[in-house]
């Protein structure tokens, strides 16, 4: 369902409530070019299906990209027949959080929105290192 689609039965309080971001306020979307999220609606929104827990927003840089590579995740490389055409420094992306956790202690974490930024983040992720990394920080 398009993301205008879901904020609209929201809106008429049909559906689940808003998710939450890790500062307590509702998830802001991460992007839509590229459209990202588990469910591809451009948030970091998560459910019992999502294994990879694809909840933390972050902004790409050369460097992370590099590093994920390196970690058996190319994220940069396009994959048409996925309708993935690549990603590329300043993209957003909701990245697993342990994936980016694993950046974060290897100095390779890109920086993160925090209002678009699922709570479910929290189970791997410290709020502290998320703020350390935020381009959005409160």
């Amino acid at each position: 369902m398009p993301l205008d689609d879901t904020n609209r039965r929201r809106d008429r309080g049909e559906g689940p409530p808003p998710a939450k971001n890790v500062l307590g306020g509702a998830l802001l979307p991460c992007s839509v070019a590229p459209v990202t999220g588990f469910f591809r609606d451009g948030c970091c929104n998560t459910g019992p299906q999502d294994l990879g827990l694809h909840v933390v927003c972050a902004e790409m840089t050369a460097a992370f990209l590099a590093f994920s590579k390196r970690a058996g995740n190319d994220l940069s490389t396009p994959m048409p027949q996925y309708g993935f055409a690549g990603l590329r420094p300043g993209d957003r992306w909701c990245l697993c959080a342990a994936r980016w956790e694993e950046a974060r202690l290897a100095g390779a974490a890109p920086p993160v929105l925090l209002e678009a930024t699922h709570v479910a983040a929290l189970a791997v992720c410290s709020l502290d290192h998320l703020k350390d990394h935020a381009l959005d920080a409160p």
